[in-house]
């Protein structure tokens, strides 16, 4: 579903049709390990489950560039077992589908390059092309501002819906202005939460410290389904 001129949500990717890039955001690897140490017992999934998604979503594109905007690992000060292997894993899975992979440097991404400088990728702040600006989101970065389209991730966007006594929450993209700036938010490509509601009226990014009644959402489920201004789903 286009959600922009030239910009179309395929699952939770973001597609840049000019540039044949495709976006995706969070993965987050390692959370399950992380969470174990903290006793709760999580199957470790979510490798098979990412690597799923994107094999769907690249059935249906053929992207010469990938573009993973921040938080491509969970923990914040060093790396755990789990995030050794299977970053290193999906990275290589990316390469085998794309030509170029660009990895922007989230805030958990802290201590990423012993990582990605096995494969010689190079992380990056932010990522420009002509009038798009891509971005983790959880600081401000003056560069940005000089762009028309800003796509940000950090806020794991979902909205919570309910039908009688039962509510679901859902995983979902988020267009609205930051000052005079288009500004798209991505939700996670971490399988393993659903996201922060937005109904709820507290963020996380700096970009989103605004009044969000006027944004749209459009929820990725088996398809893309655009549910209109968050004012009306009150």
């Amino acid at each position: 579903m286009k959600i922009y001129e030239g910009l179309e949500i395929i699952d939770l990717g973001l597609y840049i049709k000019d540039y044949k890039a495709l976006v995706i955001s969070d993965l987050q690897i390692g959370l399950e390990e992380s969470l174990t140490k903290e006793g709760f017992f999580i199957p470790k999934l979510q490798f098979e489950l990412i690597k799923k998604r994107l094999s769907s979503i690249f059935n249906k594109i053929k992207p010469d560039k990938l573009i993973i905007n921040g938080d491509l690992k969970h923990e914040f000060g060093f790396i755990n077992k789990q995030e050794w292997k299977e970053t290193i894993q999906i990275i290589d899975f990316i390469a085998e589908n794309c030509k170029e992979i660009i990895i922007i440097k989230g805030n958990h991404d802290v201590i990423l390059e012993p990582i990605t400088n096995k494969r010689n990728i190079s992380l990056v702040d932010y990522y420009k092309m002509e009038h798009i600006c891509i971005l983790h989101g959880h600081r401000i970065v003056l560069d940005s501002l000089n762009s028309k389209i800003l796509i940000i991730g950090h806020e794991h966007p979902a909205i919570s819906l309910k039908e009688g006594a039962k509510i679901e929450k859902y995983k979902c993209f988020l267009k609205g202005y930051y000052d005079d700036k288009i500004l798209i938010v991505m939700p996670s490509f971490n399988m393993l939460s659903e996201g922060s509601d937005i109904m709820k009226g507290e963020t996380l990014s700096p970009y989103l410290a605004q009044n969000l009644f006027d944004f749209e959402v459009y929820i990725a489920e088996d398809k893309v389904y655009k549910f209109g201004k968050i004012k009306n789903l009150k």
